[in-house]
């Protein structure tokens, strides 16, 4: 048995994730003036939720690991960087939503953690 709030594994592997994003993204922004660089990404919470969708089971779901994938569809520049510093900042913006989002449910989770333990004595 553990005293973990179920979900906080995946709770912290979706932070992990985003931690992981925010040094891609911080890359992205220090490269936007570099000729021939592709932006790059991290790919999790969309391969996760393929998963839910197919039904993959719990151990299925822990196999699943962010990945740095490389953006080749955005069109680039002429000089073949495609990085756009507006559209960095605001996905910078959405991705420190979704990290402090994720922290504060893993805290609200071990707060009634630890009431049920305080209160179990």
């Amino acid at each position: 048995m553990s005293i973990h709030a179920e979900g906080s594994e995946l709770l912290t592997r979706l932070m992990s994730a985003a931690a992981m994003r925010m040094d891609v993204q911080a890359n992205n922004k220090a490269s936007q003036n570099l000729p021939g660089y592709r932006r790059r990404d991290v790919s999790f919470e969309e391969t996760l939720v393929q998963e839910l969708r197919k039904g993959a089971r719990p151990d299925a779901l822990e196999r699943v690991s962010p990945e740095v994938v490389t953006d080749w569809d955005t069109p680039t520049r002429a000089d073949g960087n495609n990085v756009s510093a507006e559209e960095e900042a605001s996905l910078m913006r959405e991705n420190r939503v979704r990290f402090e989002l994720y922290a504060a449910i893993l805290r609200s989770r071990t707060a009634l953690v630890t009431q049920a333990i305080v209160n179990d004595r």
